[in-house]
């Protein structure tokens, strides 16, 4: 973090509209463990090696909790930087619309019109979902699991955080247009949301909630979302990039050491008092990824953090990780339900290596049909997104000139170079990369 210093003076902002390819990177990073958890954590281990793996490999269902924090950084920027534009509204919406709804929409009538049409497929499970299907499309999955108290809605499981994104859209765009005008007052909003949220979870959980119906209903998940919310609209103001800077040294280290206490106190020391220490553990580790986007951000150009998150693999899987998040979980689903993993293991004779070549079959054949569906169905509807402008759509050639001459306009104070910090550089350079616009982060 040595690499940024902050101006003492200077007031820095980066400009955060256009396409940024290192956000795609964080993006291919959030569903990349999101594949491992479903692919590999949810396998059966045999040995304690293989269980120490899939003890680890369970942490990446907190790429949905990243995909969250991206989304609430990604859709309040959008929305407030069209503060002053008008159909303000009307143009966030159509353009979530055509990014969300074909593939969304698409995919459960393959499931609920055409699925129960093939032989191959019918069966007691496509029954159960068929005969609830209303759930799924007034995105209310996450409400129907809460309810059963149990991961009850099989193939489209996963499906519970689209809900809860598709809530947050509802109610977000209004809450960034009343206040866009206070934006110390949006700053504070989106910390008392991320914490509300918290202490819901906490609150719940002492009154004996389960832990399944505080992890899916929105109110409980909304931390994720609003601290995303914060980071963009404090790099957005004066010196907020400068504070964030300062800040992220004393966070990581704050977190990471309760968040290390936390695991020792819960390995080593007592398992009673488990309603307190998971909300608050969640909560901490979602500051840490939050963390995490910031760092991306301002890292240098030339830095490995920069080149990680802008490498081709990461920055692939991002551009296609909406349609790979809905569709490889029928995939895993129907893997894990069935075991396959295991007569696999006995044609090859180890496990392990059934688990790894499953795997990695089950993604590469994701990945394929995310690549053909985004291709061959969902650019069609995305075409039709430049008819409903936005901040998102400045053109790559002039945001760039933007972000240049305000860094030439603004001299560096003497001893200081974050005003033509490679960070800022880095930023400007990825302007000039053209993108579809689609920030919908799962």
């Amino acid at each position: 973090m040595s690499d940024v210093r902050t101006p003492e003076r200077a007031s820095a902002r980066l400009d955060l509209r256009g396409h940024l390819p290192v956000l795609d990177g964080v993006r291919g990073l959030a569903i990349l463990m999101v594949l491992v958890f479903h692919f590999v954590g949810n396998t059966l281990a045999t040995n304690w090696v293989e269980g120490a793996i899939i003890g680890v490999t369970n942490y990446g269902s907190y790429g949905v909790e990243l995909f969250f924090v991206l989304s609430g950084f990604l859709i309040t920027g959008i929305l407030y930087d069209a503060r002053n534009k008008p159909h303000y509204f009307r143009d966030f919406y159509m353009r979530r619309l055509l990014r969300i709804f074909p593939l969304y929409y698409g995919v459960l009538a393959l499931v609920f019109f055409v699925a129960p049409l093939i032989p191959l497929l019918r069966g007691p499970t496509l029954n159960y979902l068929v005969d609830r299907q209303a759930w799924a499309w007034l995105y209310a999955v996450n409400i129907y699991i809460a309810q059963a108290g149990d991961w009850s809605f099989s193939y489209l499981d996963h499906f519970w955080s689209l809900a809860i994104e598709e809530h947050f859209y509802l109610f977000w765009p209004l809450v960034v247009f009343l206040l866009a005008r206070r934006p110390r007052v949006l700053i504070a909003v989106s910390l008392a949301t991320a914490l509300g949220a918290l202490l819901a979870r906490l609150i719940g959980s002492l009154m004996g909630l389960g832990w399944l119906t505080t992890y899916v209903l929105t109110p409980f998940r909304l931390d994720g979302l609003a601290l995303g919310a914060f980071l963009t609209m404090m790099a957005r103001q004066p010196n907020g990039v400068e504070r964030l800077v300062r800040a992220l040294p004393w966070v990581v280290t704050i977190a990471g050491g309760l968040l290390a206490v936390s695991f020792v106190w819960t390995r080593l020391v007592s398992h009673h008092g488990l309603e307190l220490v998971l909300p608050v553990r969640a909560s901490l580790i979602l500051m840490l990824l939050a963390c995490l986007l910031v760092w991306v951000l301002i890292a240098p150009a030339q830095s490995v953090t920069s080149r990680v998150f802008r490498s081709r693999a990461l920055v692939f899987l991002g551009t296609y990780s909406y349609g790979l998040y809905v569709y490889h979980h029928f995939i895993s689903y129907y893997l894990s339900n069935n075991r396959t993993e295991l007569d696999l293991a006995r044609w090859l004779g180890s496990h392990g290596a059934a688990v790894v070549l499953q795997a990695t079959l089950g993604a590469s054949v994701s990945l394929a049909i995310a690549y053909l569906s985004y291709e061959l169905f969902e650019k069609r509807f995305l075409r039709l997104k430049r008819r409903f402008k936005t901040a998102e759509d400045l053109p790559p050639d002039s945001s760039r000139l933007a972000a240049v001459s305000f860094l030439e306009r603004r001299p560096p104070v003497q001893g200081t170079e974050l005003a033509t910090t490679p960070a800022f550089n880095a930023a400007a350079d990825g302007f000039n990369r053209s993108s579809d616009g689609h920030h919908n982060v799962n």
